[in-house]
Formats: C-alpha cells, structure tokens, sequence
C-alpha cells in the first residue's frame, strides 16, 4: 500500500518508553490534523500495545521494541507495534475482555481498548517468535 509519510522507532521494552511512544506517534500523528479527542484515542491505543509489549511479551527481560506508523491515503494512520518476545497461545482468548495473563493488577482490557480507539485492529502471534499489533486510525478531514 502507498504511503504518504512514514516513521519506525526501535526501542527497549523499559517501561519509561512507554510514555516515548505515545508521544512521538502523537507528533507524527498531527500532520493530519486530527481532533484533541482523536489524538488522545491514538495516544491511548499506542499506550495499550507498548505496554503490552513490557508486560508480556517480555515478563522476565528486556527486549525490543519496534513501533511504525505510516500515513496513507484517505488521511489514515496506519500503526504496527512489534515484539519478538514470548508471543500469544490464544490471540482469540487474549481479545475476550477481561482476559489477563498478567496477574491481578492488569485488567484484561488492553485489546479491548485498541480495538474501540481504531478504526481496525489486527493481532498476530507466534509462540516464541512475538506478536505484531497492527492499528489503523481515520482522521476525520477538518473543514
């Protein structure tokens, strides 16, 4: 698919990150003028993935992260979060609210989350290889 703009950070599954890559997909995000309440919806889907990616992807380590948003056309922010850490089992049974592997702090809403914020959302995993989220947002064009 032809894109207009893109960017792709790779960055340590530190939780101090996390706050980076909502950010920088937020600037990115801004040439398409969206709405305060779009931004926070990127933002918050972003926040959900990464975090995702620290929690669980690498629950005893570090690793990598690599995030990669690419703006198409029809002023749609496409976003891919990528792990290569321990992967999903079930993505199925991941999706279902409330579902944590997490422990009792974590609520199970993460997908959940994404998939209400975005326009669509798409999980793929692979035990031991990692897990690829991939995101996409319609701007609404401004008058």
């Amino acid at each position: 698919m032809k894109f207009e703009n893109y960017m792709t950070l790779e960055f340590p599954s530190k939780s101090s990150n996390e706050a980076f890559a909502r950010s920088a997909v937020a600037c990115f995000a801004a040439q398409l003028d969206p709405t305060v309440e779009e931004l926070g919806d990127i933002r918050t889907a972003v926040s959900e993935a990464v975090t995702n990616c620290i929690v669980h992807a690498y629950p005893d380590s570090f690793g990598i992260i690599i995030l990669r948003c690419r703006i198409l056309k029809d002023n749609v922010l496409d976003i891919v979060v990528k792990d290569r850490g321990v992967g999903i089992p079930d993505v199925d049974q991941a999706r279902r609210p409330m579902f944590t592997t997490g422990g009792s702090e974590r609520s199970g809403m993460g997908f959940t989350i994404m998939e209400s914020f975005m326009t669509s959302l798409e999980i793929s995993s692979a035990e031991g290889k990692g897990t690829t989220v991939h995101m996409r947002r319609r701007i609404q064009r401004r008058a």
